[in-house]
């Protein structure tokens, strides 16, 4: 599985259409390109491209909507 650091996640942040839109969530790189929930990069006011652990504690779902988006690789903090 890929390996990615905060530098190479950033590149995936949905500004760039022809990359894939992919998050991190406790270790894990997600891939939400086909996710309506992050359109354009953008969920809410949270942003593709970087790690978004701590901000799943303020959403209003749990972790259940990650089992329908693939993993793409492992998250490794700098």
């Amino acid at each position: 599985m890929k390996k990615f650091t905060e530098d190479e996640l950033k590149k995936f942040d949905g500004s760039d259409t022809d990359k894939p839109v992919y998050f991190a969530y406790k270790g894990k790189v997600y891939d939400a390109t086909e996710s309506p929930l992050f359109e354009k990069g953008m969920h809410f006011e949270h942003y593709a491209g970087c790690d978004l652990t701590e901000f799943m504690e303020e959403a209003p779902h749990g972790e259940e909507f990650l089992e329908e988006l693939p993993v793409v690789g492992e998250y490794m903090e700098e």
